[in-house]
């Protein structure tokens, strides 16, 4: 401990904090799993998916945007939360048009290893099968927007090289979908498209022209459920 790290608690346990650190940055350091799903290292959180939701002091708040105060008591894991969280997953399944067996992510998609972690069986909201398209116009990448949950981790992270997005969100409420430049994605490198693969939590952007590179059962989430490696101190 030094003289400026920040005492806090999450569900009791006693924790300790780098000055500007967030909850959720805070809680992965003391070996708390906290969920996210629109969050990712390096990007700028906007707290949009809002999986991450705790409570202090009777409000709630998303613990990737609410930097720690001294002595904040963070309530994480309590059978509400945890409920709710539940039904946020739920809500992202039947909204859109997930066939997980089916999905190349399948076993690294950051959802279904979520789902897997709550125990999602039979969602209590009925399914909307939505009708939506598939982008296939890029040389590169396939952004197919029935697995999209609008986390915006492609639009804040997959930039071209003159920084302008690749990706961008249209239209409002229940019309709203992400779109992508073809001009600015034809241009992406094959590593690049890699990389904007990697960054989207489902199967909604995928790397033309591959397939099964890393086999089904061992992939990411087949050999460790999700937020395991942060409650072993390992890693997410």
């Amino acid at each position: 401990m030094t003289e400026t790290d920040i005492r806090f608690t999450i569900d009791g346990q006693a924790c300790l904090a780098k000055p500007g650190q967030t909850i959720y940055e805070a809680a992965k350091a003391n070996g708390v799993y906290i969920p996210v799903l629109c969050h990712f290292d390096g990007l700028k959180p906007v707290g949009s998916c809002r999986i991450c939701t705790v409570r202090v002091a009777g409000r709630y708040m998303a613990a990737c945007t609410q930097p720690v105060t001294e002595g904040m008591a963070v309530e994480n894991a309590v059978p509400d939360l945890e409920d709710m969280r539940k039904a946020l997953i739920e809500m992202l399944f039947v909204e859109g048009n997930h066939f997980c067996p089916s999905c190349e992510k399948s076993g690294n998609c950051e959802l279904q290893a979520l789902a897997y972690r709550y125990q999602v069986m039979v969602p209590r909201f009925p399914y909307l099968w939505p009708v939506r398209t598939v982008d296939a116009g890029t040389p590169l990448i396939m952004l197919d927007r029935n697995r999209c949950i609008q986390c915006l981790r492609c639009v804040r992270g997959v930039r071209a090289k003159d920084g302008r997005k690749v990706f961008a969100m249209v239209e409002r409420g229940a019309h709203l979908t992400v779109e992508v430049d073809r001009k600015l994605a034809a241009r992406l490198s094959e590593e690049e498209a890699r990389e904007a693969m990697d960054l989207c939590p489902v199967g909604a952007i995928l790397r033309k022209e591959t397939g099964f590179a890393v086999p089904i059962g061992k992939r990411k989430y087949d050999h460790a459920p999700i937020g395991s490696a942060v409650e072993k101190g390992t890693g997410r």
